[in-house]
């Protein structure tokens, strides 16, 4: 709650700053015409009484109070003084309407300038992951990295991508633009981040996005959706990148495998080795009741990576645990092993 609260501190000076740069032509002009009249005031304007002229900083408070139809000083009898009356007072609120009145309502109302809001708020991150491209891919990878407590901002070409609103809900600021454009990945805080995962629908672009994330920050990790595995393969190896994921390689297995009538979690590859997370129940009847974890390992060449009975859970199983029926077993194995254990279990 505590670092909300810095953060959309931090966001409010910054996008103060960008309203000010906004508005400085308004400004300029406010202060220029108090300025000038107040220098008019200090050398041509004298009191008719006495003849002297109003101390500098009389002088500068006369313009800025003649401004709102205020006058401090009594109507002068020179003519180039007197145009000043009718002429600050149209130049100072033309200003503040041109400037301080839109400056002021653009700082309260967020939703009027929704994407300069968004880079402030990008601007206060760090040590974040940059999500480019919010399809159905880019969202879930959204929303996972933020369950993990990390902290994210997303990009997408169209401010009116399916899952913008929903983004933005989750608490992640959407950066709308091509990131394939180093101004934009730098509005992201790509120099700042830890982690970029380029999955836009179009591996080259999701190439050109990674390669533009290293050079503008070398020790970035980067996660890329590629589709073709042997380009996916050459990108990690040829470009020094840190991982280079075909969606179509990961998904592969995992069907394959289930086309085998084989239980399976999750499949994915160590080197050239195919493994798989299968979750077992052991049924009644089966030949795996009273076997202990260390046989199953053993004799299945495979590993308990979860145990669960009707009363505990664990993540390390004893090796001596024996196993009853309605228990279930999380094993890491290849196909053949995993084949072997349905068998066993009928």
């Amino acid at each position: 709650m505590k670092q909300r609260l810095l953060r959309n501190l931090r966001a409010q000076w910054r996008d103060a700053r960008v309203l000010l740069h906004e508005s400085r032509r308004a400004l300029l002009l406010f202060a220029g015409t108090v300025l000038a009249g107040g220098l008019v005031f200090r050398f041509a304007y004298y009191f008719p009484e006495t003849g002297a002229h109003p101390g500098f900083a009389e002088s500068i408070y006369a313009s800025f109070a003649l401004i709102f139809f205020q006058p401090t000083l009594p109507f002068p009898t020179a003519w180039p003084v007197q145009a000043l009356y009718f002429l600050i007072p149209t130049l100072g609120l033309a200003s503040i309407a041109d400037g301080l009145v839109h400056f002021g309502a653009a700082l309260v109302n967020k939703n009027e300038r929704g994407q300069k809001w968004q880079v402030a708020m990008a601007s206060t991150y760090s040590d974040h992951v940059i999500v480019c491209g919010i399809g159905k891919v880019g969202y879930r990878v959204i929303l996972e990295l933020l369950n993990f407590g990390r902290e994210v901002v997303a990009m997408d070409q169209d401010a009116d991508c399916r899952f913008a609103e929903r983004v933005k809900a989750a608490g992640a600021p959407l950066i709308v633009g091509d990131a394939r454009r180093q101004e934009v990945l730098l509005k992201a805080g790509v120099e700042r981040a830890d982690a970029i995962v380029p999955c836009t629908n179009d591996e080259l672009a999701n190439l050109d996005i990674a390669l533009d994330a290293r050079e503008l920050n070398p020790d970035i990790q980067v996660v890329m959706r590629m589709f073709d595995p042997d380009l996916a393969r050459r990108v990690e190896q040829g470009f020094g990148l840190h991982t280079a994921r075909s969606v179509s390689a990961l998904a592969a297995p995992l069907f394959a495998t289930a086309a085998m009538r084989v239980p399976v979690k999750h499949s994915f590859y160590v080197g050239d080795t195919l493994l798989h997370i299968s979750e077992v129940v052991v049924a009644p009847g089966s030949q795996l009741v009273g076997w202990s974890i260390g046989r199953l390992e053993t004799e299945l060449d495979m590993s308990v990576i979860y145990y669960r009975d009707r009363a505990t859970t664990s993540l390390h199983p004893g090796r001596q645990t024996e196993l009853s029926a309605g228990e279930h077993v999380l094993v890491l194995a290849q196909l053949k092993a995993l084949q072997k254990l349905n068998k066993l279990n009928g």
